[in-house]
């Protein structure tokens, strides 16, 4: 699974790359990591995709600690 900007945006089909390309750039420092899953996710569609992003969602809820 891609897991890098470059990564994920060589995995997406061209006529998606643009609008990875702004979804991207306009994301703030507290989004940028669930618009990266998000391409990540439809880059290489997974049947096990709800999971891996419940996962991811859980792992970065534990690094921000309690809101």
């Amino acid at each position: 699974m891609p897991n890098s900007i470059p990564a994920i945006r060589a995995a997406l089909p061209l006529k998606r790359r643009t609008e990875f390309d702004r979804a991207i750039n306009e994301a703030g420092v507290d989004e940028i990591h669930s618009v990266m899953r998000h391409w990540m996710l439809e880059a290489v569609p997974d049947p096990e995709a709800d999971a891996i992003l419940a996962r991811l969602a859980r792992d970065e809820a534990e690094r921000r600690g309690p809101a």
